[in-house]
Parts: C-alpha cells; structure tokens; sequence
C-alpha cells in the first residue's frame, strides 16, 4: 500500500461493479453521501476508497448514517434470539453475538444488508497474516510479534466456534446448519470484523461506571475509507447517526483517509491486512519481549548466587504484576510507552542487596516516589548506567529474533526495482520489520554510552 496523498485524475466504478446497489441501498435507508465525495475502486490506495469531486473544508459532513443501517446483534433480523442466548454466548473476545448476525446475514439472499454483503463477492476476507501459511508468515515476520498474535488468534477461534458458537448452530437447525455455517466462514467474519468493524468509545458517564467497551458493529460506507496515520477524517457518534468529518482541508481529486486509531505497522499488518512504509506511520512501535530483559539480567549474572538473585526478583515482580508471561515493552518513535513497567524492571533488577530487602519488605511501594510520568528518548539516554547497560543487552536480545537484520532490509527498499518486484505480503512485511528495527536500533544509540 502506498498511502503518500497525491492529486488524481480520478473515474467512476463502471456499472459492472456491486456498487451502484450498494449505493441504492444507501440511499434507500437514508445515509446521507455528500455530493462532493464518491466511492470508487479506481485511484484508491486500497481496494475501495473515498475519493473528492472539489476541494473540501475541514468540518465538512462527508456523510452520515442513521444508526438503524448499521449492522449488529441490535439490529439483525435474529436479535430477540441472541437476546434470549445471551449468557449462552458470553466469550472473552465479545465478538460472538455479532459474528452470529453476520452469519445469518450474509448467508440469507432476502437479508436487508444483502447489498452491503454483495461489495465482497463469496465474502473474501482482507488478506490478513492469519490467512498466510505458517512457513510464510515465519520466514516474513519472524519476530515481529505477528506470528505470537495470529497463532493467539487462530487457537482463540477455533476454541470459540466448537465451544459456543457450533453448540448454538445445533440448538437451531431452522436457521443454521454446521454445513453451512463452518469454522471457516466464521474465521473469514472474524476477519471482517477485524478489518471493517467500529466500537463507539464510551462517553464520561460510562467510564465512570467502569462499563466494559460498546460491542462492535459493521458501519456501512464508514468502512470504506481507507487508513493513514495522517488521516484527514474521523468518525463522529451521535444518539441519532454517525458522522464522517474532515479534519482538515482537503483537495479535490484527494483520498479521503479515516485513522483505524494510533497503531504500530505490526498492528496494522494483524488486524487490517496493510502496513504503512516508513516514515509514514508516525505511530510505529517495537515491542520487545518481558521475557529478554529477564534473559539480558541472567546473561550478566557472573555466578550462581547472582542467577538465584535475578530469579528472585524477577518471581517479585510477577507477584507484584508488572511483568507477565507473553508481557511486552513497547516503544514509540520518541518514548517508551510503557514507562512504568520499564523503570520498575530496571530499577529493581538493578538494585543493591540492601534497596531490593528494603522494597520488597515495602511490598513495592516507596516514599516521596518522584519519577516522571514519562520516559521519553532523552530521559532514557540519562538513566543510571546499570539501567541502560541492561536495556542495551536487552535491545540486542530482541534483533536477535528477527531472521535479516537493519542493513539488509534498508538494502531491499532502496533498490527500487527490487522493492517493486515484491509481492504485497513482502512489501508490507518488509515496512513491519524496517520500522521496528529503526527504533530498536535507535534504543541501542541512546543506552550505548556509559
């Protein structure tokens, strides 16, 4: 994907496509298009998109939707049935009222939401790494963190089909059949939802109450926009519909960008099927393993009474939760995102003897504690030397698991010819891997003095 914003000269879909039925659905349950703006195939970074007939303002409505077109366990045609399973379908994803509509939905011809199905011919899924081989998404994404979260995804699943939603298939043989309704068209919905779905955020009330998130739904034209960091739209929630506004002016002939939220190009590759290339996605992350900086502290061990001292504490900060198996450290272009659980390691494993017996008797909790709320890259090339000597191990631990290394991928994209020749899988797993290596590399300059 390429998502430099450039002019075009743009042309409408031909008649052949689904698109002008879904549009006549539109129109037909009031969603409101813009005269400005039209959807198109062509000229798009990516399968359909939104495209500009004249320039726009920032906080023009580029279209609305009433909330009864929207797609979800409220509004399908089987609601008062998922009602009455509710606890039936209870799971730790959340998913599964939605992804039963979805099934019912898509797979009934007389659907309201036929139209809306029909974008996507035999409902081919985005082309997400959970779709690869494992060979492939190894040999491209070895280290990244995709291969952990897909094969999460896959086990989670599977568990989630044979245990709820196959069970519910058989209590209504009227409706569903296990035929019809497989693992693999629930594995290919869950990729929808993971691609096109919307959560509406929780207003102050609701926070207040500590109510969990709004399940998720299918927003119909909102999920044809496609994402850059630098988005020039976002989606607006209202009791009556919701809105899609621009943030800023845009040209005519332009992209109409949504933002799918503040996500890393391994994230993006996970759950949307693309990956920005660098320096583009201002959000880029590398996340290194709890587990490496547990391995770094353990590498500096010189006997094995130091060995017992890493293991002790590192059993301390499980107790206290602030590692946890599979628990990563994520870190930004400019900071580290999860400061606290940063410096708690470091300071903890770096501790004399005598501090440690005096923390742990304290149970973790310290007086006059006057650490900062953040630890951007300059705090971190100021951190007490022990702490940077073993956050620098830590980062080379971390490169360790990746199966090329910096130079060779810098190498591969600026040979253009090369670049070009790649597949779409290649390119994208190419931006994941440059991406957090750069940052990786950046840790390595700013804990490598001293």
């Amino acid at each position: 994907m390429s998502p430099e914003l450039k002019r075009r000269k743009v042309e409408e879909d031909g008649k052949d496509t689904p698109l002008p039925n879904f549009l006549q659905w539109c129109q037909k349950n009031g969603i409101q298009l813009n005269p400005k703006v039209y959807v198109s195939t062509q000229n798009t970074v990516c399968q359909y998109g939104m495209l500009t007939r004249e320039d726009l303002p920032a906080g023009e409505v580029i279209f609305s939707i009433p909330r009864s077109a929207l797609l979800s366990q409220q509004t399908t045609k089987i609601q008062e049935l998922l009602k009455k399973e509710q606890k039936n379908l209870e799971s730790k994803s959340g998913w599964v009222p939605l992804l039963i509509s979805l099934m019912f939905e898509a797979t009934d011809e007389a659907s309201p939401w036929a139209p809306y199905f029909g974008l996507w011919p035999q409902l081919t899924p985005p082309d997400l790494p959970m779709f690869w081989s494992k060979d492939e998404r190894l040999r491209l994404l070895k280290g990244t963190g995709v291969n952990e979260a897909v094969q999460r995804d896959l086990e989670n699943i599977e568990q989630e089909y044979i245990t709820i939603v196959l069970p519910f298939i058989r209590r209504h043989p009227k409706m569903f059949c296990p035929q019809k309704h497989s693992l693999d068209l629930y594995r290919r919905l869950v990729a929808f939802v993971m691609a096109y779905s919307f959560q509406e955020p929780l207003d102050d009330e609701e926070d207040d109450c500590g109510k969990d998130a709004h399940p998720p739904m299918m927003v119909p034209v909102a999920d044809l926009l496609n994402h850059v960091a630098h988005h020039n739209t976002h989606l607006e929630f209202t009791p009556e519909c919701l809105r899609m506004v621009t943030t800023r002016p845009v040209m005519g002939g332009d992209e109409l960008f949504n933002t799918y939220g503040e996500l890393g190009n391994w994230q993006l590759l996970h759950m949307y099927g693309f990956s920005e290339p660098y320096p583009n996605n201002i959000n880029e992350t590398a996340d290194i393993p709890m587990r490496a900086l547990q391995e770094a502290a353990l590498l500096r061990a010189e006997s094995e009474k130091e060995t017992a001292v890493v293991h002790e504490r590192w059993a301390f900060l499980r107790q206290m939760e602030v590692v946890v198996e599979e628990g990563v450290f994520v870190f930004g272009c400019e900071e580290a995102l999860t400061e606290d659980e940063l410096r708690t390691c470091l300071k903890l494993l770096c501790m004399s003897p005598g501090e440690f017996a005096e923390y742990k008797e304290n149970e973790g909790w310290e007086e006059d504690d006057e650490e900062e709320e953040t630890l951007s890259n300059q705090q971190i090339s100021e951190l007490p030397a022990s702490w940077r000597k073993l956050l620098h191990i830590t980062v080379e631990l971390a490169l360790k698991a990746y199966t090329s290394d910096l130079c060779s991928d810098q190498t591969l994209l600026d040979n253009k010819v090369e670049y070009m020749n790649l597949s779409c899988r290649e390119q994208y797993s190419l931006h994941v891997r440059y991406g957090q290596k750069r940052i990786l590399h950046q840790l390595l300059e700013l804990t490598g003095s001293g």
